[in-house]
């Protein structure tokens, strides 16, 4: 059941990478690889994030490449870094998913 009002008195995110950071973690701990801390309740659930990634995936506005590299970084817990030569191409990348994702989100109003 994806969103488009979001819950009253939960918390945006500030930007898509910090979306995209907590859908990792938070399903992370779903499956029982982390443990959660408690944290307060936020504007989507992982269902919704979940299926966003999927319709811009389907729709074509991400492709394989995008997916490629905010799960490699998403891993990694850290963005790509564009003055590390061995990263630059993988920031481009990881920015223009994180255009794509924010544009997303911010329509759904999950975004400060």
């Amino acid at each position: 059941m994806t969103q488009t009002n979001p819950v009253i008195g939960a918390e945006k995110f500030q930007n898509a990478e910090q979306l995209w950071f907590w859908f990792l973690y938070a399903r992370s701990v779903r499956n029982g690889f982390a443990r959660g801390h408690g944290g307060g309740r936020r504007v989507c659930e992982l269902l919704d994030v979940e299926t966003l990634i999927t319709r811009l995936y389907l729709s074509g506005q991400l492709n394989d490449e995008h997916l490629a590299v905010i799960k490699e970084f998403g891993d990694r817990r850290r963005a790509p870094h564009q003055h590390i030569w061995a990263e630059n191409r993988a920031a481009a990348v990881w920015r223009d998913a994180m255009d794509t994702i924010g544009a997303a989100a911010a329509a759904r109003g999950w975004l400060e």
